[in-house]
């Protein structure tokens, strides 16, 4: 006897019924789907996550996970798969095979047409749900555009090319 799967009714659904590997994220129940990234992102991409991981590794604060991996801000229509993800010990979210949550640190690499998306739309997305610190980097000019959560608001940061200074970790990241 053949067994009758029941369709997705929602697009968190799909998204959760998709490969695993699909770059592919859900905001505000749009689901957008992505091409890989290019060589010179993953370069940029190691290199931060490398940074990072020292850092929060060496001072015992968290953890370090980068793409992909799902990020379930919430379980209607938001999930996300950032370049690297940061979760601080006592991160009341849950940390399973994905993070189900708001991450403390997200850092998003540029690619070529998504300027506006990460800056904008996930800039938006990340400050409504509460994210601590967001970081933008372009790969080509290693420009970062740093954002602290302050009184439900992002303010941005100092940084510099190649270099940011977290009021999160209470570090500068050179890159």
């Amino acid at each position: 006897m053949r067994t009758i799967e029941t369709p997705p009714r929602s697009l968190m659904q799909v998204y959760q019924s998709l490969p695993e590997g699909t770059l592919a994220e859900l905001i505000d129940n749009n689901l957008i789907m992505s091409p890989a990234p290019q060589f010179i992102h993953q370069q940029i991409q190691k290199k931060i996550t490398r940074a990072l991981d020292q850092w929060v590794e060496d001072q015992g604060l968290g953890f370090v996970v980068p793409a992909p991996f799902d990020v379930f801000l919430d379980n209607t229509g938001n999930a996300v798969q950032p370049d690297i993800t940061v979760i601080l010990k006592g991160n009341p979210g849950k940390l399973d095979q994905s993070f189900f949550g708001t991450p403390d640190l997200i850092v998003e690499v540029l690619s070529p047409g998504n300027s506006h998306y990460d800056l904008v739309k996930k800039r938006d997305l990340y400050e409504t749900f509460g994210v601590k610190e967001y970081w933008v980097v372009d790969p080509l000019t290693k420009d970062v555009t740093g954002f602290f959560l302050q009184v439900a608001r992002f303010i941005q940061l100092p940084s510099d090319q190649g270099k940011i200074e977290s009021r999160l970790l209470g570090c500068q990241l050179v890159f």
